[in-house]
């Protein structure tokens, strides 16, 4: 497998070129002063090295070792817990968090890139610090300042982890059947009490602590998703003074052996009375948990990126060395005894697909992470809370497209790879292992889809819809002619997206089955007219700039690639979806 390199000058070129973000930074002012071009260019340079360096080496052998549990104690593969102290020492854990608690205090568009690349190098890796970002964003929006600054400064250091504990053996998407207990105590805590399983981090050797976020219901408490609290659990209690007291009552009870992921320690945690501190409000810890899910589930959709960019480039080297055939067209590289492949049409399908849908991706993600900047930062009550509207129609979107447009990546890149792509030491593999996951946890890509039809535009009416629709119609408006040949299709695109969206507002009234039937193939269109947004503004941003600079010329090539071969895949999915739900009940459960 080739060695990662960190796609800076994509990166680069998304932020500065095609978004413009320091101007964005600028207009913000609790970022204005924190972060501008010079410093994310600066953050992202030392974020390549330090995954590149010493993460990535680690990707193959983890997956070989695995992590080990014996006897309630999980240990990571060799490198593990010297990459990860290189990495919180940093900073890296802490990139978007809190100032006054410690953490850098980056926007989330920077935290992004540094995402994706910490995931390339290592998709295992990148798990531990992601929880422990997600946990510290619902501590800092949530809990008490008393809980802030006893735990956040050591978590944003990565002296101590966070994990996330949600999913019981028998309730999965249906939090509001969970069985775990919390029992109030005299002083203000709780006793915990219960088993969660598929705890990424759980437990491992990286940290000193662990601090578990912990759905719970107290004895009293609603039936369903209104009676659940959110709890921190600390690992090892935490004294007055900051310093590490006894073990709590919780120890993790097996890891579980996956197909993927293996270097990622998934747990089976077992909370026996342990000590805990409620975060929020009682009975309303969903909401408190919802805080991190826009950021999480957009960090999943990077995730995807991320194996979908790291097999690009072992298989684009290895389409260039590779010698099979002869072009069709006759003999290329006359010296050797056959070409290299990528003079092959299908090889080069394959690559384009993989290059479109990466800087494709790339874009997108980065673009749903400024409305989430937006939301978060800007003082005007209607750009905010139109951002925050975007946000929420387009996380699901990010997460489920990312992740499903990587396994074809990563499938493709395995492809190239022939044979040699179904054995291990290529790496390509592992790749395809790893990705499958992105597409089932933080809530699986059919339940991304019903909350993009059900909630999000069902739900409003259309009204989250119209702020995506309108703003791709204005940019069409605006442009340029010399852009024609990549705003026309675009136009089509989204009126072809208008008339779903229109047909399943007006289907759903009459039948709720609409909803759910037409729900997948919805998002996939959606997702494809989306990156044909995002490719117009690349082509916008490259144009006239192609004759001085392959990289710009490259950048058209794969817009017009990406208009001419992957756009059109939007007429078969608006098909499906206009077929309706009647033939998905023509068989009675027996007849499966």
């Amino acid at each position: 497998m080739a060695d990662y390199k960190a796609p800076l000058r994509d990166m680069r070129f998304v932020l500065n070129e095609v978004f413009e973000v320091s101007k964005l930074w600028a207009e913000l002012p609790a970022l204005a002063e924190v972060v501008d071009e010079e410093t994310a260019n600066a953050i992202l340079e030392e974020a390549g090295k330090v995954t590149a360096g010493s993460i990535a080496p680690l990707n193959r052998s983890g997956d070989e070792e695995g992590c080990s549990w014996d006897n309630g104690v999980v240990k990571t593969p060799a490198g593990f817990p010297e990459a990860y102290r290189t990495y919180a020492e940093g900073g890296w854990v802490g990139v978007g968090g809190a100032p006054e608690f410690g953490g850098m205090g980056m926007p989330k568009v920077i935290g992004a890139q540094v995402e994706e690349m910490v995931n390339s190098a290592s998709l295992s890796f990148g798990l531990y610090p992601m929880l422990t970002s997600g946990a510290c964003l619902s501590i800092l929006n949530h809990a008490s300042e008393e809980l802030k600054a006893q735990y956040l400064p050591n978590m944003y250091a990565g002296v101590w982890a966070g994990s996330m504990c949600l999913t019981e053996p028998h309730a999965g998407t249906d939090l509001g059947i969970i069985r775990t207990k919390a029992e109030p105590q005299a002083d203000g805590s709780y006793k915990i009490s219960g088993t969660k399983i598929f705890i990424t981090g759980g437990e491992h050797d990286l940290t000193e602590n662990i601090i578990h976020l912990v759905l719970a219901k107290l004895p009293d408490a609603p039936a369903g998703p209104k009676g659940i609290s959110l709890f921190l659990v600390p690992k090892v209690m935490v004294n007055a003074d900051g310093s590490l007291g006894e073990k709590n009552a919780l120890g993790c009870g097996s890891i579980e052996h996956k197909m993927g992921i293996k270097a990622s320690a998934t747990c089976v945690m077992n909370f026996d009375g342990a000590t805990g501190y409620l975060i929020g409000e009682v009975n309303k810890g969903l909401a408190a948990m919802f805080t991190m899910m826009n950021y999480e589930r957009l960090g999943v959709g990077i995730q995807g990126l991320s194996l979908g960019e790291r097999s690009y480039q072992s298989a684009i080297e290895y389409a260039r060395e590779r010698i099979q055939s002869r072009a069709p067209t006759g003999p290329v590289a006359k010296d050797k005894a056959a070409d290299p492949i990528i003079v092959h049409p299908d090889v080069r399908r394959m690559l384009l697909t993989m290059k479109a849908l990466n800087e494709g991706g790339r874009a997108f993600s980065s673009y749903v992470a400024m409305q989430l900047d937006t939301a978060k930062y800007s003082e005007d009550k209607a750009t905010a809370q139109r951002a925050d509207e975007l946000v929420a129609l387009l996380t699901p979107v990010a997460k489920a497209f990312l992740t499903d447009m990587a396994l074809e990546t990563t499938v493709h890149g395995q492809q190239i790879f022939g044979g040699h792509g179904f054995i291990r030491e290529w790496g390509q593999e592992q790749l395809v292992r790893d990705c499958r996951i992105t597409q089932i946890y933080e809530g699986t890509n059919g339940i991304q889809s019903l909350d993009l039809v059900g909630r999000k535009i069902v739900g409003s009416g259309g009204s989250y819809y119209k702020h995506f629709a309108d703003e791709i119609k204005a940019f069409v408006a605006s442009a340029d002619a010399s852009l024609a040949e990549f705003t026309q299709p675009l136009a089509a695109a989204v009126e072809n997206l208008d008339a779903l969206t229109a047909w399943v507002l007006d289907n759903a009234k009459r039948n709720p089955n609409e909803i759910g039937a037409a729900s997948v193939e919805y998002l996939q269109a959606f997702g494809y007219t989306a990156y044909a947004y995002m490719w117009a503004l690349m082509a916008r941003a490259a144009l006239g700039k192609e004759a001085q600079d392959e990289f710009y010329a490259s950048k058209l090539g794969t817009a017009r690639f990406y208009f001419a071969r992957l756009l059109p895949r939007i007429h078969s999915l608006s098909a499906s979806v206009k077929a309706g739900s009647e033939s998905l009940y023509l068989l009675d459960a027996a007849q499966f």
